[in-house]
């Protein structure tokens, strides 16, 4: 996939795409069905199938206070954009002077003039353009007078509501792992560099990797079912781990992810590593004794190890880096 991350500016895209236009924060599987459908219509029409997406997301830039933590970081989801077959990935820096474009102004400059589209799809409820002006039925009606098609995309309900980043993170938030996971079509992963802790667990007998994370949403505090990729290795290890801040060992602790790996023992601090949550098994508890606190993570270690048994590692379709 190529990538265009001024499109807008000294960049010069392919014209004559087929595209769609969204944040895909988490590119879940409405965003999924967005990005095959456009591969889809590209493919029949001989054409190029593209993605455009902001950077930063719209509402850090205009309402901080409310931005939403997001699911992925930028190369995450272009890393599952490209998983969907499209070919040009357009990220276009999200400035104050783009806020202020009348939706209009976006579609003559930017979409006719600049990119020359054949097709446009955005979600039905995706707004864009200043004062969030612009919106399918807008598309639709410039297209007829500009030459190019436009149409909503098609939608993904499951359990009676449509598919959405803000669902995702809800559910991410809660721990919900396996309803994320539904909504996703893949277990929700952050990503990480390992650093050089306190070595607490390696005293208590389960050594972990200290994650400094990537991702701006981690999952409730408690522990789970994981899967870590090491990419020195070239493997996924099952492990389980610690979202919290270690009551029973530390009053007043920052949050952390601490992830004990099954069956191995070699040092990556300083690895980057890709962390997969697969299952919630309880909440973070404080112990009265780290002796109690050691039986607990030993019976989460055994939870973990008789889920790979039944799930192996290799079914799970894990995406890897």
């Amino acid at each position: 996939m190529k990538i265009f991350t001024d499109p807008l500016g000294v960049d010069e895209p392919p014209r004559g795409a087929v595209l769609t236009v969204g944040n895909f924060d988490g590119v879940h599987l409405g965003h999924q069905a967005i990005l095959r459908y456009v591969v889809d219509r590209a493919e029949g029409l001989g054409a190029g199938g593209a993605a455009m997406t902001l950077d930063p997301h719209p509402i850090k830039l205009l309402r901080p206070r409310m931005a939403p933590r997001l699911l992925s970081t930028l190369d995450q989801r272009l890393e599952l954009i490209e998983r969907t077959g499209i070919e040009v990935a357009l990220v276009v820096p999200f400035t104050h002077r783009l806020a202020r474009m009348p939706a209009e102004t976006f579609v003559r400059d930017v979409l006719v003039d600049r990119l020359g589209v054949r097709e446009v799809y955005i979600g039905a409820n995706f707004r864009f353009g200043a004062d969030r002006g612009g919106d399918v039925a807008l598309l639709e009606r410039m297209g007829s007078e500009l030459g190019f098609k436009a149409a909503a995309s098609p939608i993904v309900e499951i359990d009676g509501g449509v598919v959405s980043s803000t669902r995702v993170r809800q559910a991410v938030a809660e721990g919900r792992m396996g309803e994320a996971a539904v909504m996703l079509g893949r277990h929700h992963f952050i990503d990480g560099c390992v650093l050089e802790g306190k070595r607490l667990g390696r005293k208590l007998g389960f050594p972990t990797l200290n994650l400094e994370v990537e991702n701006e949403i981690e999952p409730a505090c408690g522990v789970y079912v994981t899967a870590v990729h090491i990419p020195s290795f070239g493997r996924t290890f099952a492990s389980v781990t610690n979202v919290g801040t270690r009551p029973t060992v530390y009053e007043n602790s920052i949050l952390t992810i601490e992830t004990h790996l099954l069956d191995f023992t070699a040092d990556v601090y300083r690895e980057s590593v890709r962390l997969f949550f697969v299952k919630r098994l309880r909440d973070e508890v404080s112990f009265p004794s780290t002796v109690q606190l050691m039986a607990q993570i030993q019976r989460d270690v055994e939870a973990s190890r008789l889920y790979f048994l039944q799930k192996p590692i290799e079914s799970q379709g894990f995406i890897v880096p």
